[in-house]
């Protein structure tokens, strides 16, 4: 335990983001909640990205800022070896990815997961994942709609048979335990799916809480990577739910998505 109250780890991974990481930046320099370190992991863009993280970092510095800004800068292999870099270098207690375009959906967002999360002085009972909703947004930040899939009132592995209900960016876990179970990066599109059931698997065999906030915690950016690479992602899926589920479950869910898909269309 470090402290009085726990500090939050924010990462973002960058590369060629300068046209959505300003709206990141703000969202989290926004936060009443001081606690925050955001450690920002950059693949050496080649646009104007670092420089707004230069101008971050300096805002941070000559405004006082209360939360800390971390910056990691050099090449990687790919979007979740970068995000396995921010794993290793996290210094917060729990730590949540926030990507370039994505935002926290209040400025009092942080501030209220931790009242919700009671802090314990010591890790034993605190949640080991602390879950809430997510809204989508457009490529100019603008709302879309609330997030189709819902998560669910009380979430365990098994939950996620169903698809991924909660949104990776609305996830929250303890770094000691997110950790340890790094990002599969054999994975292109669906190493966060792999590395949520994984990590809720952990949760369940040493009997921790996971804890639903029951708010919306994020405003996603609906033109990801996954988004852009629509139907590789959902084969990659289909083999990640055979191998946490069996192929027969795989099979009969991803015949009800296309049911579910037709009807709410």
């Amino acid at each position: 335990m470090k402290g009085e109250f726990p500090v939050i780890t924010i990462a973002t991974v960058t590369y060629n983001a300068q046209a959505t990481l300003q709206r990141t930046i703000d969202s989290v320099s926004c936060q009443t909640y001081s606690h925050i370190e955001h450690l920002i992991v950059d693949g050496c863009s080649s646009d104007g990205t670092f420089l707004l993280v230069q101008r971050y970092v300096e805002r941070n510095t000559h405004e006082g800022i209360p939360h800390q800004i971390k910056v990691l800068r050099e090449p990687d292999h790919g979007l979740y070896d970068a995000m396995n870099k921010a794993l290793v270098n996290a210094t917060g207690d729990y730590i949540v990815f926030l990507n370039a375009g994505d935002r926290l959906h209040a400025s009092t967002t942080i501030a209220d997961i931790v009242e919700k999360m009671d802090w314990l002085r010591g890790y034993a009972h605190n949640p080991a994942i602390v879950y809430g909703e997510t809204d989508l947004v457009d490529s100019e930040g603008r709302f879309l709609r609330h997030r189709r899939l819902q998560a669910p009132e009380e979430l365990d592995w098994r939950s996620f048979a169903d698809g991924m209900l909660v949104c990776h960016q609305s996830f929250y876990v303890r770094t000691d335990l997110a950790r340890i179970q790094k990002y599969d990066v054999r994975y292109r599109f669906s190493a966060d799916y792999d590395w949520c059931i994984r990590l809720l698997k952990r949760a369940a065999r040493r009997r921790l809480p996971v804890l639903n906030t029951n708010m919306i915690l994020t405003d996603y950016l609906s033109e990801g990577m996954t988004t852009r690479n629509h139907r590789a992602s959902l084969v990659e899926r289909f083999r990640l739910m055979a191998v946490h589920y069996g192929w027969a479950t795989a099979v009969i869910r991803h015949l009800w998505f296309v049911v579910r898909a037709v009807l709410k269309r």
